[in-house]
């Protein structure tokens, strides 16, 4: 079997083996592909590899040799999935690698808004410690999180995962989501709906997917209805949120600050309206990154080309 990966880079910059897919078949690996070499450089390979690369119609139905593709992450929209379902071939994802990076990364996020601890310890190498006149000094107001409300909207695996962290900093969760375990409702968290969740949270972090009805849910109308000084936290996808909407609400106070490790078009354009916010904390897409979440990625997808050369395909997104 031929199989080719056109964007690796950013699954494998280095630090990880494709040894395991090696032993799978004839492995070419492209650190990333242009638009216009994908077609030639999937030419007769029977399973393909992409993370960002696009595989449209009109590349699938020229690639005749195809019979999987595999994603390198849990969002699929880079796919004409339709498409390829229509042309025999088998399209399977990475659906739960990242819980425990990502969950984490919107409590690191939290944490820097709450204590600034990069710009201080900045101030100290920069003298300003040494040269004070007081034994200690802050440049931001430090916030206690203890007490506090998180909403947090989408209340799956990763969403779980930011709760279980934020009650164990002593703060108290409301969900929102459409698909409730009971199960996990106890003294610091329990369910709301939306319209609750927004009067009722200090911090709200995004951990839902991005459908037609959460576009733009973070917006002028819902930051309205929101505490005067919330934080908000995204590292779920940039679309969630109405961009010139939110940094007019920073810039207002009326969000005291957000954390976003996605925006709507990645990498950010120079003139994203959130760059010259005040008190935002833009990283770019890197929740996901952790060494340990990239091997389990890449576990994953060799299991998944595993499975399909075996005839038992799982994580198939396109039945």
């Amino acid at each position: 079997m031929k199989i080719v990966v056109l964007d690796g880079y950013t699954e494998n910059p280095g630090d990880l083996s494709w040894k395991a897919l090696e032993e799978l078949g004839e492995l070419i690996v492209y650190d990333r592909t242009p638009a216009d070499l994908i077609i030639e450089r999937i030419g007769d390979a029977q399973a393909v590899y992409t993370n960002k690369t696009p595989l449209s119609a009109q590349t699938i139905k020229a690639c005749g040799s195809l019979k999987f593709i595999g994603v390198l992450a849990t969002g699929y929209n880079v796919v004409d999935v339709n498409c390829a379902k229509q042309n025999g071939i088998v399209v399977s994802n990475i659906p739960t690698y990242g819980t425990a990076a990502v969950g984490q990364f919107a409590i690191a996020l939290l944490l820097e808004i709450c204590h600034h601890v990069a710009h201080h310890s900045d101030a100290v190498y920069d003298g300003r410690w040494t040269n004070n006149e007081d034994w200690c000094f802050w440049d931001y107001p430090l916030i206690e999180l203890d007490q506090k409300v998180m909403g947090i909207i989408g209340y799956g695996r990763i969403g779980q995962t930011t709760g279980r962290i934020a009650q164990a900093l002593g703060m108290k969760v409301l969900a929102y989501d459409m698909y409730q375990n009971t199960d996990l409702v106890g003294p610091t968290m329990r369910y709301a709906e939306l319209e609750e969740l927004f009067e009722c949270s200090d911090v709200i972090a995004l951990h839902c997917p991005l459908f037609k009805e959460t576009e733009g849910i973070i917006n002028q109308n819902t930051i309205a209805k929101m505490k005067d000084g919330v934080i908000i936290l995204n590292n779920s996808r940039g679309p969630l949120i109405v961009e010139e909407d939110l940094a007019q609400a920073l810039n207002s106070g009326k969000v005291y600050a957000a954390g976003l490790d996605v925006v709507s078009t990645e990498p950010i354009k120079e003139g994203n309206p959130l760059l010259k916010a005040k008190n935002c904390f833009i990283t770019p897409h890197i929740s996901w990154a952790p060494k340990e979440s990239r091997q389990r990625l890449m576990d994953i997808a060799v299991e998944n080309l595993k499975q399909f050369m075996n005839g038992t395909p799982v994580n198939v997104v396109n039945k």
